[in-house]
């Protein structure tokens, strides 16, 4: 897997999160079965602002040749993703959440693999 491949799909799904997130966060949320109240949905346009800027830096960093810049980006993508899917699949397991969450933890658990193959190929190539 290339790093560019990787910073453009997440540069784009990101965008995509983040507009969700600010704009439309009572249907995200709704698809987890949690409810949308005040303090739900300021979290989610505080994390739609966070997955906006997150979605630029992937994208202005999609040309970035091997670096330690790069290999940080992807560290901390890996840890990012696979984490998010951790935590929603304990919530679901906790009651905390239904089983839409499973579709952002798949998501997140595919994006966490790609990482994972682009840190593997540039180590092999370094």
């Amino acid at each position: 897997m290339k790093f560019k491949t990787m910073a453009i799909v997440t540069g784009v799904a990101l965008l995509a999160l983040g507009i969700g997130y600010f704009f439309f966060g009572a249907i995200i949320v709704g698809r987890w079965q949690v409810e949308p109240t005040a303090g739900v949905l300021l979290l989610a346009r505080r994390i739609g602002c966070s997955y906006l800027g997150l979605a630029l830096v992937f994208f202005l960093a999609r040309k970035a040749p091997p670096s330690i810049a790069r290999t940080a980006l992807s560290a901390g993508a890996v840890a990012i993703t696979l984490l998010l899917a951790g935590t929603g699949v304990y919530a679901l397991a906790m009651g905390h959440a239904g089983k839409g969450i499973l579709i952002s933890a798949a998501v997140e658990l595919l994006l966490g693999l790609g990482f994972i193959c682009v840190l593997l190929t540039e180590k092999a190539t370094a």
